[in-house]
């Protein structure tokens, strides 16, 4: 039975009402895939981040690694599915609050490019509060399409640049 390793990012800034916080939402939807759809391999810490769009509320960003037997299209549907078991809609305005966004961001196999799917998650590499929370539990992970490792995309994202004239 062939394995797969996931890196999956996850992100909540809106309360649950049995859960909690969105970081408790973070730490228990971490438990709920242990086991559920895999092994969890390793945990990020949780950081604080400023909002993408006219949310105005701060999410709790983590990432994990996870072992599965599930391929991508099968741990998609899951990931979907706990998203709506715990209030998530996908319709309306983008990057508005969330319970709970999952994302699967890489992929040992590589490259998997559908209409639903795309791994690498096409803008990961562009998001701090993907790879920050990636290079604590990833660091050397390589990006398929460009080569560079999660801290090398890091650092390039986050490098101080000079001020225009």
């Amino acid at each position: 039975m062939a394995k797969h390793i996931y890196l999956i990012a996850l992100g909540s800034n809106q309360r649950h009402p049995k859960l909690g916080s969105p970081r408790q939402v973070v730490r228990k939807v971490i438990d709920l895939i242990d086991g559920s759809f895999g092994k969890v391999r390793a945990v990020s810490p949780i950081f604080d981040t400023p909002p993408l769009g006219p949310s105005r509320r701060h999410y709790a960003n983590a990432a994990i690694v996870l072992k599965s037997k599930l391929g991508p299209k099968k741990l998609l549907e899951c990931l979907l599915g706990a998203e709506a078991m715990l209030g998530r809609k996908r319709r309306g305005a983008r990057w508005r609050a969330r319970v709970i966004d999952l994302d699967i961001v890489l992929w040992s196999g590589g490259i998997k490019a559908n209409r639903r799917l795309q791994i690498p998650h096409p803008r990961y590499r562009s998001r701090e509060f993907v790879l920050r929370p990636a290079a604590r539990i990833a660091p050397g992970w390589r990006d398929p399409l460009t080569g560079l490792s999660v801290s090398q995309l890091l650092a390039r994202l986050t490098r101080p640049r000079p001020l225009p004239k």
